[in-house]
């Protein structure tokens, strides 16, 4: 395959006139451009789920009580210490001193309180707002000070923190962080021009001097697979963290002024379905559809082969993962016997509506291929980004869509009564609960075997692949994560040699 794919692509190359890399980015050395797939649709991390926000703002210009490094691991954000009680209903964070956010207003305590009640409260538009549902109380005994109550343990409860939903905004901004972000970052909003670019310049007066090492970031949009290919090669851009066009990698590792990294992310991909619509309600059509899905071919077709087949919603490299891809082996007959058993033995109709990533169009002309050899259906219907999220996501509008779900740990998706699946298993709930008052590693591990293997009982989504984080960027440059713990492109310490 890979020779097949060097000389397909080295025909891509010669058909575009690609020119040679020209490294005129590469000597700007205080200034860094990134390639991104998606636009933000605003840059507000506590107002919205596109990972595309986070991606450009994510400890770049915001911070929150605690930060996620480049291992996973959690470390300290704006709080530099904290205590737990315990019985871990009590968490006593201690803030750093001398922040202060963008526009000059001081930050301490109060705006630590402000964040939080409004990420929990009942007006809350926070895409992560189960994050913040075992708070019980806010307190702030002295400026540098806050006491967070619990009502029950939760073991996530650090990890949660130092999300990019967990944001520590100022009540003077906080309504217009949307088009004019104002956090504690090093870097500072510049400017945003519309279907090209976010620009960030360095923040003079950020409390450590030494960070960041750029004088400017610019996040480029660029959607089209050999749009991406071109802009690395002919300079314009220095760095794609998450490159679509994974048929580019082995031409770009073979050159010696890029350099080709593939980590891992926590990008469950799925054929996400309406368990809510008939005849999705029906785990028969459901569990069908599992049968019809060959998810290597997805793979190989839509990612070139790079991607680590799930049977679940759940990590590989995560702790607590069991393997279920075989649960459900590519069968068509089986897939036809149950549509029949469900009362469907002439198929069934359906639209799939596909957002722009490129695994989810590439990947949505395979799977409607491989699901009408069974009698299913599927009219392709491509959106954009934003009516996506409205209609879809947001408005629970379609039968079908694929999608990688970034988020860390976020199998309890699956136990929200309005999230866009429509799915509720009381095993699955039981399950949660549970998962919710553990706190020791082991029994936390369990609780999320079991929880992987209800869902894949229930047929809920078609498992597909682990979304690899697929990036190359210009020889020289060092800094940039290889692995995605958290959707992010933190450039705090990045730099050129």
């Amino acid at each position: 395959m890979g020779a097949r794919l060097s000389l397909a692509v080295g025909a891509l190359l010669l058909a575009l006139g690609v020119p040679a890399p020209t490294g005129a980015s590469a000597q700007a050395r205080d200034r860094l451009v990134i390639g991104m797939h998606l636009e933000p649709p605003h840059l507000d991390p506590t107002a919205g789920a596109a990972a595309a926000i986070d991606e450009v703002t994510y400890a770049n210009l915001f911070e929150s009580l605690t930060r996620i490094d480049a291992r996973g691991e959690v470390i300290p954000g704006l709080a530099e210490s904290w205590q737990v009680s315990p019985d871990g209903l009590t968490y006593t964070f201690k803030l750093r001193a001398n922040v202060r956010y963008h526009d000059g207003t001081g930050f301490d305590a109060a705006d630590v309180k402000f964040a939080l009640d409004r990420a929990r409260g009942p007006d809350s538009v926070n895409a992560q707002k189960a994050y913040f549902a075992a708070i019980a109380s806010v307190e702030t005994p002295d400026p540098l000070t806050v006491i967070v109550g619990l009502s029950r343990p939760d073991g996530q409860f650090l990890f949660n923190m130092g999300s990019n939903d967990a944001a520590i905004v100022a009540p003077e901004s906080a309504a217009t962080n949307k088009q004019k972000p104002i956090g504690t970052g090093p870097f500072k909003f510049d400017r945003w021009v519309s279907g090209d670019r976010v620009v960030l310049a360095r923040n003079p007066d950020f409390r450590d001097p030494t960070v960041p090492k750029l004088r400017e970031v610019v996040f480029r949009f660029i959607s089209d697979p050999a749009a991406q290919l071109n802009a690395m090669r002919s300079g314009d851009v220095d760095a794609f963290p998450n490159i679509g066009a994974t048929e580019t990698l082995p031409v770009l590792e073979a050159d010696k002024n890029f350099v080709v990294t593939v980590g891992t992310t926590e990008g469950e991909t799925v054929l996400a379905l309406n368990n809510a619509r008939k005849p999705f309600d029906d785990v028969r059509v459901r569990r069908a559809l599992a049968f019809a899905v060959n998810r290597q071919d997805v793979i190989d077709g839509a990612m070139f082969g790079y991607g680590t087949p799930i049977g679940s919603h759940f990590a590989p490299h995560r702790a607590g993962y069991v393997d279920l891809t075989g649960m459900y082996p590519h069968d068509p007959a089986k897939a036809r016997a149950l549509l029949a058993e469900a009362g469907y033995p002439n198929g069934i109709d359906a639209v799939i509506k596909l957002p722009p990533p490129i695994y989810a169009r590439r990947g949505g002309e395979i799977i409607a291929a491989q699901l009408a050899e069974v009698g299913v259906r599927l009219r392709i219907e491509p959106m954009e980004w934003a009516p996506w999220l409205e209609q879809v996501f947001k408005g629970r509008d379609f039968d079908m869509t694929i999608i990688s779900h970034v988020e860390p740990l976020d199998i309890d998706i699956y136990n929200r009564p309005d999230y866009y699946f429509g799915y509720h298993g009381d095993r699955f709930a039981a399950v949660m609960d549970k998962l919710s008052r553990a706190i020791e590693p082991d029994a936390r591990a369990a609780l999320y075997g079991d929880a992987q293997r209800i869902i894949a009982e229930d047929s809920v989504n078609v498992f597909l692949f682990q979304l690899p984080k697929a990036g190359v960027h210009r020889a020289g440059l060092t800094g940039l994560w290889e692995n995605s713990p958290v959707p992010a492109n933190d450039v705090t310490a990045v730099s050129w040699k």
